[in-house]
This record gives C-alpha cells, structure tokens and sequence, in this order.
C-alpha cells in the first residue's frame, strides 16, 4: 500500500513547540496550500492542513519559521480519534516525514536570537518515535 502526501504551502500561524510526557519535541502546523484552479468568482481558494512534525524537525520548525513561511512537507496520512467532553473527535493529518524551509528566512519585528543562520533550503528527516507516542489535540 502507498501513503504518502507532499504539500507545499505557508504557515497559518507561529509554530508552537510542545513536548510530550516522555519530552520527545512536537509541534502542529497547519499549512494554507493553494488550489491549482479558480472558483466560480475567479479566485483561488486554499486547503488548511495540520501536520505533525515530531524531534529535531519540530525544534527546527519552531526556531526558524513563523506565520507565512513557505515549506514543502512530505509524509504520510494519518487519522486518528479521542475523546472529549463525550464527543468522539475524529483527526486526519499530515505526520511529517520530511520538511523543506523553501522561502528566505522572514525578517520579524522581534526577531529570536538564533545560534547560526539558517540556509534558504533545510531538509529535516523527521523519525517516528519508537514508543507510543502521545496523542496531541488540536487546538490544545
């Protein structure tokens, strides 16, 4: 069977870093990937992905990215459900695999210091945690 899912779009947000309980990095993305056609008014409409970058990808996201980054993921569908406040929530995502930082590095107003520059181009092989891994909410 084949899974895998390539996506090239900007951030929504700032990428938030959360660690799980056994402290494995992990952030939520949610990329805006523009449509290859225009709707009945002539405009372009955008998907809004989540996806879930696990360890160093997560870390590297988080330092160097912010709202309107263009980065290219590929990885592998995934769905998944919980439970809350007894409502069955169902989650389909992208888990990352593979991330490409593909614009120049954002000028912000309050930039974060960093250690070294980032290149225009940074591959991050993201490896699944090898224990379970701890389910993540969106929006939480």
């Amino acid at each position: 069977m084949i899974n895998q899912v390539t996506l090239v779009g900007r951030l929504t947000k700032d990428p938030e870093l959360k660690t799980t309980t056994d402290g494995t990095p992990v952030t939520q993305v949610t990329l805006a990937v523009s449509r290859n056609f225009r709707n009945h008014n002539g405009e372009i409409e955008a998907d809004f992905v989540l996806c879930t970058l696990w360890r160093k990808a997560a870390e590297n996201t988080a330092q160097y990215c912010r709202k309107g980054s263009v980065v290219g993921v590929t990885g592998r569908l995934h769905t998944r459900n919980y439970e809350k406040e007894g409502k069955r929530v169902y989650i389909t995502e992208v888990v990352g695999e593979q991330i490409r930082f593909l614009g120049a590095k954002p000028h912000a107003e309050n930039p974060s210091p960093s250690p070294s520059p980032v290149p225009s181009q940074t591959q991050s092989p993201i490896p699944e945690p090898s224990e379970k891994k701890e389910e993540v909410p969106v929006g939480s």
